[in-house]
């Protein structure tokens, strides 16, 4: 149902990226016609997606990169993602050099929490020049959020799906599934359901939003999941992804990871000139037991503890405990 148009250049993160054609992701026709068919003076919101889909127009970007892109950035920050990077740059090779779309298999990312998994969906959405829509199935209040909720209920919207690829800029962004294993069966409806689908190439090309109606193109998505246990996860979904198995970095590429974000954020403040440039290796050892999301607040705790001992260099005790044991709140007897 979609057509495409010539190739257009743009920069991007240094290298250059075409925008590999513009994509039309549904017919402003049908659109028109349901629009048409709306009694007046009621389901206003679904008028109005209707009218922003006929203003905003069918065509979005689908772009990829040129060629392959430089990704030794992502290797020194993400080292324990090295498997998911190469494959991720496999699929870019082979369509570099033709006028196929980018292709990335659905990608599932296994992995305790804190190793840096959705950190890596951003940084792919940014190495690819895609955009990014990101769902929390943890905080799911409804089973409809991929798909909409049919207009005939009251509060009903579009589903995340739908909003992220007529509201942005892109055929194909990166959508980030967040937590899927923590999508139960408590819903009334199956939140996982329309992922059925939109994980196959060909049913994609024509998905429906129970809220608009209308079929769009979901067939360029590039979806990363990401999981804490894939025990809860049914086989369907599974076969229809790449599985990574994502371990927290060893202790000296979290040495590593550790020592650059200390530079990144001593960069990032006037005040960070007032600090040694480097970290001392007896903090970085205590660092290194700590996951890389915690790093960041580790630090910046640990800058704040310095400046008031009026030291230039962090301190292991400057640093929170690993873990992030929560201080007590109120009065203590």
């Amino acid at each position: 149902m979609s057509a495409s148009k010539d190739l257009v250049t743009v920069s991007a993160r240094g290298s250059s990226i075409p925008i590999a054609r513009m994509r039309s992701l549904y017919q402003v026709d049908e659109v028109g016609r349901k629009l048409d068919k709306l009694p007046e003076k009621e389901h206003e919101h679904l008028r109005s997606t209707y009218e922003r889909m006929l203003e905003k127009g069918p065509e979005r970007f689908q772009v990829k990169p040129s060629g392959i892109p430089a990704m030794d950035h992502l290797y020194d920050d993400l080292p324990n993602f090295a498997d998911v990077l190469d494959d991720v740059k496999r699929q870019i090779a082979l369509c570099e050099d033709s006028r196929d779309a980018l292709e990335i298999t659905p990608v599932l990312l296994l992995g305790p929490p804190g190793v840096g998994k959705t950190h890596f969906a951003r940084e792919l959405s940014k190495l690819l020049g895609t955009g990014m829509g990101f769902i929390s199935m943890s905080s799911l209040t409804a089973g409809w959020v991929l798909s909409g909720a049919s207009s005939q209920w009251k509060g009903a919207r579009p589903g995340k799906v739908f909003e992220t690829l007529v509201d942005g800029q892109y055929a194909n962004p990166v959508l980030v599934v967040d937590e899927i294993d923590k999508a139960g069966g408590e819903h009334a409806y199956d939140p996982l359901g329309a992922l059925y689908s939109l994980l196959e190439h060909d049913t994609a090309g024509s998905f429906t939003d129970e809220f608009a109606e209308v079929p769009i193109d979901a067939s360029q998505v590039i979806w990363v999941a990401t999981a804490n246990d894939g025990r809860s996860i049914p086989e369907p979904i599974l076969n229809r992804m790449n599985v990574y198995e994502v371990q927290a970095p060893d202790r000296d590429a979290a040495r590593h990871i550790a020592a650059k974000l200390y530079r990144s954020i001593r960069a990032d403040h006037d005040w960070g000139s007032r600090f040694a440039p480097e970290p001392g290796h007896d903090v970085l050892d205590r660092m290194s037991e700590m996951a890389p999301r915690e790093m960041r607040r580790a630090w910046m705790t640990a800058f704040g503890n310095a400046k008031l001992a009026r030291r230039d260099r962090v301190d292991v005790t400057d640093l929170p405990e690993a873990g992030f044991k929560k201080s007590s709140i109120g009065f203590v007897q």
